[in-house]
């Protein structure tokens, strides 16, 4: 699946979105809003996949918070239905200085 394909099932109905209670617990900590997540996958780029996550495979997207600053989401897809997993802003603790590459 490619990131054209998940903002299809995104931008499609509202119905298609589900958002998981740990997302939405974790975007109230880190204050980051439904727009910030729908910037990122609008604007973003899949940099990991996750092909045998159950129940459904996942994504990692890099891109953009509404006030640009860089935002991860990771959602996963059944095909018809995005899942949203959680939300972060990253660090270079545990990706390197692009944001993208995840360290060693």
């Amino acid at each position: 699946m490619q990131i054209e394909q998940l903002r299809e099932i995104y931008n499609k109905s509202v119905s298609n979105r589900k958002w998981t209670k740990h997302c939405l617990e974790r975007m109230q900590e880190r204050d980051i809003s439904i727009g910030d997540v729908e910037s990122c996958l609008q604007t973003g780029e899949i940099i990991e996949y996750y092909p045998d996550d159950f129940p459904h495979p996942s994504f990692l997207i890099f891109g953009r918070a509404k006030n640009a600053e860089i935002l991860h989401i990771i959602v996963g897809s059944d095909g018809y239905t995005i899942f949203f997993i959680t939300a972060y802003f990253p660090n270079t603790d545990k990706f390197e200085k692009d944001l993208k590459t995840r360290k060693e």
